[in-house]
């Protein structure tokens, strides 16, 4: 269920009086599954729909849509009429206009390209959702902040700010292992490996700074859960040397570069996977 729908079931609830306990005894659920209906984390069914759009008072297109058509052609109508005596602005004749479809001003101001989306409007507050799917919510409810499906910071009643004691803790973890001195441990194996003059010795030994780019785009990868993001292209060269010095495969180890493109589309497809 997309965030405006979300908003809207709680905008009517509040101004119905109802908590959200109250709600949920009125139409038997639990107010969890309320709470996840009004952050855009789970949809209702159609039955709770219909219930839900027969306890406020409104149609089921009202409820899923905002305005009735009728309602909205009518403040069209209004707002298309001038006042007396008030100056009105035609666009100029001899100026070539575009359609702008990422930015619009229908009921408020919304701005999508293909990575984020942001709708501000007096009624639903501030709305940000970015395309890895965490979502920022500001509006009479206060503030709350998703990562994906769980709610990572919010403001209760009091306009405390909560936050999530696991995802703090986890965040640390991630900045400490971006932080490790990969390229120190790169260096000492390097020379280490140099200097014993086994498996080829420096000939081969520089592919210990490979494992830079590796490591980081690793971790990175995996933070962010997205494999597109993991420098696969570079695993494949460090086989390549391996299997070319060691094992004097070079007429056969150059075939593992056609895996790269089978590693990026199933990694594309498992983002979008997650992204959906």
């Amino acid at each position: 269920m997309n965030i405006e729908i979300a908003n809207r079931l709680l905008q009517y609830r509040k101004k119905s009086g109802l908590s959200q306990e109250e709600l949920a005894e009125k139409i038997g659920v639990s107010r969890q599954a309320v709470s996840k209906w009004e952050r855009s984390e789970a949809s209702p069914d159609t039955d709770n729909l219909i219930l839900l759009a027969d306890i406020y008072g409104v149609t089921l297109d009202e409820l899923l849509k905002g305005k009735s058509e009728t309602a909205e052609n009518t403040d069209n109508a209004q707002d298309s009429e001038p006042e007396e005596n008030e100056e009105t602005f035609a666009p100029d004749e001899n100026t070539t206009y575009t359609e702008q479809k990422h930015v619009s001003f229908k009921n408020g101001i919304h701005v999508k390209n293909e990575k984020d989306t942001v709708d501000i409007s007096f009624k639903e507050g501030i709305n940000v959702k970015s395309n890895d799917g965490t979502r920022v919510h500001v509006g009479a409810d206060g503030i709350h902040v998703h990562d994906g499906e769980k709610v990572r910071a919010y403001t209760d009643e009091n306009g405390h700010v909560m936050v999530d004691e696991d995802a703090k803790r986890r965040e640390e973890k991630e900045n400490a292992l971006q932080k490790f001195p990969m390229w120190a441990v790169a260096l000492g194996a390097f020379l280490l490996w140099g200097f014993s003059g086994a498996l080829c010795g420096w000939a081969l030994s520089w592919i210990c700074f490979l494992a830079i780019p590796i490591y980081h785009t690793l971790v990175d990868a995996i933070i962010k859960r997205n494999p597109t993001h993991f420098a696969y292209p570079v695993v494949c060269l460090a086989f390549q040397m391996v299997a070319g010095f060691l094992f004097g495969g070079w007429y056969w180890s150059w075939v593992v570069y056609l895996t790269i493109p089978i590693y990026y589309c199933v990694a594309n497809a498992l983002k979008g996977k997650k992204n959906d």
